[in-house]
């Protein structure tokens, strides 16, 4: 772990936050009770992993793992950077497994919690930032860990789509030691929590419908229509009597799917309104897509009015890495690069790396010549972006992406966005419900509505170029193609000028604003 962790005294403070959350919060987002005393033993400045709290030096193993100087039958652990032998890696890895797989089901219920706190008995996010903190150093523990016994051959690691999530799963390697661990309580359990939480939720809303319907045809709760009411449908009609023919069975299924693809839904709360002029669009690349384990390495952001012309006192001529984007009517560009801790430096990224071009082996904090900082341990950074959040309606594509990451990362800005003093607007409903291009066909069923095809369409990326997947690029090409799309959309009465459009700014936000 790196040793600024040690100069974290915020991760101590947000426990004394436990006492307002234990009293509204009793149970994990998984239904289980929470263990609020346990919660309070963990030493987040310093590490819940048990490696950490046992003081071994895992890259220290790791490098000699890798050079096949120590075998699992000679290891030795008799001082802190030794290498571990089979057995005890075992255990670290399951007992680290247990503690995250305990700690993540608390990290999931806290935005709910948090953001139905009607009566704000809890006055601050910060607790759940910093179990994310030391979540995601957990997470990094557990990485190495496993490499370990890749590099002493006792398994071997193959990655695996299991329904929502893709999780390593772990095979017996090699080594002659091998045959002695067992691996089916070192597994990762992340897909069969995950999709069972999904399944569990899914059953509810089915049921909360079902509930629904019952009280609409028992003519309840406000419904006029005897027995007919569609106050509570949900998209269950029929799609018709099949008349045998495969043209007509064709038919049907395009007219059903694309009744369910344009059917109003919890998107539709970030869409634009017709009043909507200045804007920050931002785009954040991370190593992964959980918030709770993974690190942002890359912002980018920059201002773009939709109404008003461009300021003229902003500075012109910037330069984006793509040579052909021009600035147009953008201004305020800001990139900013961030690092990892050692641990998951010393691992790579080979996925991030092919899709964004960031190697996160550079990026390691650690390294005694490093300009890179972690954005989780830099308050400058953190409060220096949640202003500017504030100041204006922010953009993103998929917005609920950087929210979640925002929510878990900004000191402030859970708080910020609960008070109301955040406005978050949407490209991708926009694309989704106001682009006839996205429509849903065999090739995307659900419809085709990446930033690189949205960009396409509305004429902010050429067709022989693709997405780059850095922060501030991809932020440039969503907010002059969203700009383009507000003109066309003006010019023909539709999105925000047609009869279903938002009066003033639109956007998602919390609370009142004055």
């Amino acid at each position: 772990m790196s040793e600024s962790t040690t100069n974290q005294p915020w991760l101590d403070d947000a426990k004394q936050d436990i006492g307002q959350w234990s009293a509204s919060m009793p149970k994990d987002a998984d239904e289980q009770p929470i263990d609020w005393q346990w919660i309070a033993s963990l030493d987040l400045r310093h590490g819940i992993g048990v490696a950490a709290q046992q003081h071994i030096d895992l890259l220290s193993a790791l490098r000699t793992a890798s050079a096949g100087n120590v075998t699992s039958e000679s290891s030795s652990t008799s001082q802190p950077s030794a290498r571990p032998f089979a057995q005890q890696l075992h255990d670290l890895l399951k007992d680290d497994l247990a503690i995250r797989d305990r700690l993540e089901p608390v990290i999931a219920q806290c935005n709910s919690t948090f953001m139905t706190d009607f009566d704000r008995l809890i006055t601050s996010y910060r607790l759940p930032r910093a179990l994310a903190y030391a979540n995601r150093r957990l997470c990094d523990e557990i990485a190495v860990l496993r490499q370990i016994g890749v590099a002493m051959g006792l398994w071997t690691i193959t990655e695996e789509r299991r329904e929502r999530v893709t999780v390593p799963v772990l095979q017996s390697g090699s080594s002659a030691a091998a045959g002695g661990v067992v691996l089916d309580d070192i597994q990762d359990c992340t897909a069969d929590i995950v999709n069972a939480r999904a399944a569990r939720r899914a059953a509810e809303k089915r049921q909360k419908h079902a509930s629904d319907h019952s009280v609409s045809r028992a003519n309840l709760g406000g419904v006029t229509s005897p027995g007919g009411s569609t106050l509570f449908d949900y998209g269950s009609g029929s799609t018709g009597s099949a008349n045998g023919t495969q043209e007509n069975a064709v038919d049907q299924k395009q007219t059903s799917r694309l009744s369910e693809y344009r059917k109003s839904d919890w998107r539709d709360a970030y869409l634009p309104g017709r009043d909507v002029d200045n804007v920050m669009g931002i785009d954040i690349e991370t190593t992964g897509t959980d918030p709770a384990r993974v690190y942002i390495i890359d912002v980018g952001f920059e201002y773009m009015n939709m109404i008003s012309p461009r300021p003229a006192d902003a500075p012109a001529g910037y330069q984006y890495e793509q040579g052909y984007y021009e600035a147009g009517d953008a201004y305020g560009q800001s990139r900013l690069a961030f690092g990892v801790p050692a641990e998951n430096a010393a691992l790579g990224n080979p996925l991030i790396l092919d899709l964004t071009g960031i190697d996160v082996r550079t990026r390691s904090v650690a390294e005694a010549a490093s300009s890179f900082r972690l954005f989780d341990e830099w308050p400058a950074a953190q409060i220096g972006l949640l202003q500017r959040l504030e100041q204006q309606p922010y953009v993103a594509h998929n917005a609920r992406f950087e929210h979640s990451f925002f929510m878990l990362n900004v000191a402030g800005y859970a708080e910020s966005y609960r008070a109301g003093k955040i406005t978050i607007i949407d490209t991708l409903p926009m694309s989704r419900r106001w682009d006839e291009g996205s429509i849903p066909d065999d090739e995307h069923p659900y419809g085709n509505n990446t930033l690189d095809a949205y960009a396409k369409r509305q004429g902010a990326l050429d067709e022989s170029k693709s997405e780059r997947h850095l922060g501030l690029e991809d932020t440039h090409i969503m907010l002059v193609a969203m700009k383009h799309h507000l003109g066309v959309l003006r010019a023909e009465g539709r999105g925000p000028w047609g009869v279903d459009g938002k009066f003033g700014i639109g956007g998602k936000h919390c609370g009142r604003r004055r």
